[in-house]
């Protein structure tokens, strides 16, 4: 049953905690106060508004920028305290020009010279090491390699990791099918890094195919190519 915002528990000041995740990728962007208003003012518009406590009034995120958060659906979690807004981010979301918020490592140690980087969900993290290997030297990357050998050669990595993804799903044991299921993984990454892409434009066409039949689908795409 969905709960409205007036049943929702504030604290004190008439506030409770949102964290702003990308609804695709995973990534966790930033954290804010919400007010009753600013809660009821998202839900209308579908635009993260918060609200400021040192200025005391609410402020819709990218309202000076443009770095807006498009809200797709808002959860609150098991107590009611907590709201999770799960987004499309339109840029970056934290003031520093940051992606999120989240980037400068905590450590007991006070000598750490931990570097300061995004938090990021696994896949954001691969694809941040293949842009890295990009740059690298062919002769000691393989992702180099592969992709100073062009598109021809990364295409037939594809397929030939395909065909044995295929035959693993047919004939191998399961360590063997998610084995080579992560090494045609790893090399769709390295074709999108080829054409500039990320993987989250693959995301957001599969987000636009969810509930559509899969037949349906295929008819939608055949018709529009063929008309």
């Amino acid at each position: 049953m969905a709960v409205r915002p007036e049943e929702l528990r504030y604290n004190e000041q008439g506030l409770l905690p949102a964290i702003a995740q990308d609804r695709l990728t995973g990534e966790v962007r930033m954290l804010a106060w919400m007010d009753k208003t600013a809660v009821e003012r998202t839900l209308e518009t579908r635009k993260a508004t918060f609200f400021s406590r040192s200025r005391g009034k609410s402020w819709v995120k990218g309202e000076e920028s443009g770095n807006f958060l498009e809200v797709v659906e808002v959860k609150a979690d098991c107590d009611g305290d907590t709201l999770l807004l799960l987004c499309d981010p339109a840029g970056p979301s934290c003031h520093t020009g940051a992606e999120n918020c989240f980037f400068e490592p905590l450590s007991v140690d006070q000598s750490s010279t931990l570097p300061s980087s995004p938090a990021l969900p696994f896949l954001g993290c691969l694809e941040n090491v293949i842009a890295a290997r990009s740059t690298a030297s062919a002769d000691k990357s393989y992702t180099k390699s592969l992709l100073t050998a062009g598109a021809h050669k990364v295409g037939a990595k594809l397929r030939e990791e395909a065909d044995e993804l295929a035959e693993a799903v047919a004939n191998e044991s399961d360590e063997r099918v998610v084995s080579e299921a992560a090494d045609l993984l790893f090399h769709m990454l390295v074709g999108l890094r080829l054409r500039q892409l990320n993987f989250r434009r693959v995301l957001s066409v599969l987000a636009g195919r969810f509930g559509v039949g899969g037949h349906d689908e295929k008819a939608a795409r055949t018709s529009s190519t063929t008309g």
